[in-house]
């Protein structure tokens, strides 16, 4: 009797298993493009970030070309100099600064033009020199800073711009529905997200460029001290 109790109860179970997958829903996949997801943060967010984009990009890989080039020097440049200033052979030194063509040869260039004065006026003139080039150097790097920290300000306007959307969609329907949130809560979402993600690349190639510019410069500052020593020894 009991055994014939169980397989009733057991039978009843499973019929309530299969009428419970009959009813579940089918699993349903939404494909959005990223363009589109990128879109429904809103065009008066999502262009501006592209344009800030576009400008760090384009900043980064102009600044990155011109400072390597800047840091390329001509083998044994520093020892050519030496020699002909000790040869006397300064236009032969003018002349290899000026082949050179970097910050560190533009600057040489202007201490071996001033050879015969004081040391003190080749000291200045160098370090204005240096001071043009740095100033060439560090072009635009400004501007990648100002990217870096508006970008993800930019995005939390478009996260606060969302959420009145959340709350005014939400006043008109009079009721609270998924639909009522999920337009205002996604651009809210994807705004921040790209905000975030352009301001840590312009904040990442800012810090990337400043070191290699203070690079540059100690090789400027090695190269000015070693020139002057030159001048300094004996008989100059």
């Amino acid at each position: 009797m009991n055994l014939l109790v169980l397989l009733q109860n057991l039978n009843v179970g499973d019929q309530a298993a299969d009428a419970m997958g009959d009813a579940a829903p089918e699993s349903t996949e939404i494909e959005v493009s990223v363009l589109e997801l990128l879109m429904d943060g809103g065009w008066y967010i999502m262009i501006p970030l592209a344009l800030l984009s576009l400008a760090a990009i384009y900043i980064f890989i102009e600044r990155t070309l011109a400072i390597n080039k800047s840091l390329r020097e001509e083998k044994d440049f520093m020892n050519k100099i030496k020699d002909y200033i000790n040869d006397g052979k300064l236009d032969s030194a003018r002349n290899l600064c000026a082949t050179s063509n970097t910050p560190i040869a533009r600057m040489l260039e202007k201490g071996i033009a001033r050879i015969g004065k004081p040391l003190q006026d080749i000291r200045v003139a160098i370090e204005n020199v240096g001071k043009l080039e740095i100033y060439q150097l560090e072009k635009n790097l400004g501007t990648l800073a100002t990217i870096a920290g508006a970008a993800p300000m930019i995005g939390m306007l478009g996260t606060v711009i969302g959420m009145v959307r959340v709350f005014l969609d939400m006043e008109i329907a009079g009721s609270v529905g998924i639909e009522d949130l999920s337009a205002g809560t996604k651009q809210a979402m994807i705004t921040t997200i790209v905000g975030l993600i352009v301001g840590i690349i312009g904040y990442m190639a800012y810090n990337y460029l400043v070191s290699k510019v203070s690079k540059v410069v100690h090789k400027m500052e090695s190269s000015s001290i070693e020139f002057m020593d030159v001048l300094e020894e004996p008989g100059k």
